[in-house]
């Protein structure tokens, strides 16, 4: 004798063949779904799927290529603010960056310019620690770039609020670049002696 089919076995088998349309007399019936139904069901399946529950995310490749090194320092904006500052110290610990960030001093020294140079304080702050830890990374090679972001620095030192973050920053920027920065530092910033000492 057989076994009568269970109705929920029955669907699957359809659904399986892919005649979901084709139920028995007893089965309920339901509307069929419309587009938007079945796109939200194929993306909510999709979601749950294995792949997508072992998500990798991104991380900075071992490239630092001219596309992807301009940190947008001058964001103002949440989360880019955040984006850029991260950003960009990350693409600084990647493996051999001093030789790889050193060929792209000319695209990033007018970032930091620019950076500098901004009248909002956050993105000022922003160029000054991304000065300092590009100086940690390629040391003297920053020397020749030093020149033109310097002026900026030498016109926030009279702002009070600003002037011992910029002395930390011209120390450190003589500590990595050598006895080259500190004449730099000196020709462009004629009271550093006088401040730091």
């Amino acid at each position: 004798m057989q076994k009568s089919e269970c109705h929920g076995d029955t669907q699957l088998r359809n659904r399986v063949r892919g005649n979901d349309d084709q139920r028995t007399s007893s089965s309920p019936r339901r509307k069929p779904r419309t587009t938007v139904q079945r796109s939200k069901s194929s993306s909510s399946s999709s979601a749950s799927s294995p792949d997508a529950a072992i998500k990798v995310h991104p991380r900075p490749s071992d490239k630092l290529n001219p596309k992807t090194i301009n940190p947008g320092l001058r964001e103002t904006k949440h989360p880019y603010t955040f984006v850029s500052k991260e950003g960009f110290r990350e693409l600084l610990l990647v493996r051999d960056a001093p030789e790889k960030a050193v060929p792209l001093l000319p695209r990033l020294s007018p970032v930091l310019k620019a950076a500098l140079a901004h009248s909002d304080d956050e993105v000022f702050e922003r160029g000054l620690n991304a000065l300092v830890q590009l100086s940690v990374v390629v040391g003297p090679s920053l020397n020749d770039h030093l020149k033109h972001l310097l002026t900026s620095l030498f016109k926030r030192l009279r702002d009070k609020k600003f002037k011992e973050p910029i002395t930390n920053a011209l120390q450190k920027l003589e500590q990595h670049g050598g006895s080259g920065s500190l004449i730099i530092i000196k020709a462009k910033i004629p009271t550093y002696c006088s401040i730091c000492c």
